[in-house]
Order: structure tokens, then sequence, then C-alpha cells
């Protein structure tokens, strides 16, 4: 129950979010393997929901907040979702770590996405447009409606012109070389991917109406150089 010992529902808690500039992702009842930890008290989550971003709409509220910081995304999640599970008698999630939560085993037991050709995870709409900025476990075993099982979108992607857009060849089917990727984009002034988002992202069919705009994709790819740079 929620603190105020109201019953709840999940477009209660999809309300929440969405009001706080977040995208509901999904929802599932929990089973022992997907390693949700227990609530204070000691008690088992009853529904896990996930929250995120689908395109723009998360970066229009968090820009508001004029963030600094490198960690300025993370905190913004943690201080939007904190009050969001207290309100519904829950506990919040992020993704960082450690410890590390299964946020990828979550994210494919709540909707419908599966690792795309160049490891990022594809949704049937919002293609590699989408990330997840937490979860919340509720106490309560809310309804849900049936799962989305829909095919992962690359199986019908002839051409996959993800794997041959990266200007130094970092997405293969052999998988990700992440060294290479920052390399380039720590040496190469003025590349277009730091500046509007992977070139390979950018090229996946799947959800164009979801792209970030320069601003978000600028921030995100930023985040990512100062993580994994390695020139200098």
């Amino acid at each position: 129950m929620s603190q105020s010992d109201a019953p709840v529902s999940l477009a209660d808690v999809e309300r929440a979010l969405d009001t706080a500039g977040l995208t509901p992702r999904g929802a599932f009842h929990p089973e022992p393997a997907d390693n949700v930890p227990d609530l204070p008290g000691g008690n088992n989550a009853g529904t896990l929901v996930l929250a995120g971003n689908v395109g723009p709409a998360m970066w229009q509220a968090f820009s508001t907040t004029e963030p600094t910081g490198k960690d300025a995304l993370d905190r913004w999640s943690a201080d939007v979702l904190t009050p969001i599970a207290d309100r519904f008698g829950g506990a919040a999630h992020l993704p960082g770590g450690p410890p590390y939560l299964p946020f990828i085993r979550w994210a494919q037991r709540a909707g419908p996405v599966q690792p795309s050709a160049i490891g990022m995870l594809i949704h049937p709409d919002y293609g590699l447009w989408h990330a997840y900025r937490g979860a919340l476990a509720l106490p309560d075993r809310l309804d849900l409606p049936p799962p989305d099982e829909r095919p992962r979108a690359c199986d019908t992607c002839a051409d996959k012109p993800c794997l041959a857009t990266c200007p130094v060849g970092s997405f293969t089917t052999e998988g990700y070389d992440v060294p290479s990727c920052a390399d380039y984009l720590d040496t190469t002034p003025d590349n277009s991917c730091l500046s509007q988002g992977c070139a390979a992202r950018r090229a996946c069919p799947v959800g164009r109406d979801y792209h970030y705009a320069p601003e978000q994709a600028a921030f995100h790819m930023a985040a990512f150089l100062r993580a994994n740079r390695i020139a200098g």
C-alpha cells in the first residue's frame, strides 16, 4: 500500500512518473531470479516499474534544472524517483553502482526490447532512442497489462545500416570496440557523433521520430567520452 493506505494502480504510478518528466517503461512481477532487492523491512517487491526516457521528453524536464557536474543526470533521477517511491511505499533503484543491478534483464522483462545488432536495446517503436533512469520496487502486486511480445525489429532489417555507418568501424557482429570509439571522439575535431549522437545509432531506420535533439545528444555523448576517454 502507499503511505495513505489507498489502493495503488499502475496508472497511478505512471501518472506520477509522467508528471515528473520520466516515461513509464513497463512493469513486471519479480521472481527470485530477477534479483530485485528486498524492500525496507525485508519484504519482497510485488511489482517493479521501470522508468526512463523516450525521445526528448525527459530532456525537457531535466534541462530546466540547469544541471552541473558529471553526475547531474543521475542526481536528478534520484531526486525524482525517490519521492515517488516513498509516496507508494516502495524503494527506488538506479542503474549506477556498485552494486550493479540487472537493469538489462529488468528492461527485457518489462517491455518489448531486445539487444540490437549493435548491442543497445532496441524497441519496436522507439528504436534506439530510449533509456532507463531507474526502477520503482513497490510492495503491492499491481494488475498489469498482457506482455508486449512483438519481435525484434532487427530481425526484419536486411541492410542493417547501423553496422556499416560508424566512421571507425567500432560496431561489428563481434561486438562493440569501445576504445576505438572513444579515441575517435576524443581526437577528431567537429565529428558529428559528438555533436549529434552516435552515427550508427542515427542510421537505424526504427524510431526516427524519437531522435534526440542535438543538445541532448551532445550531453549524453560528452558523458560517454568522460567515462571512456583514453587519449592524452
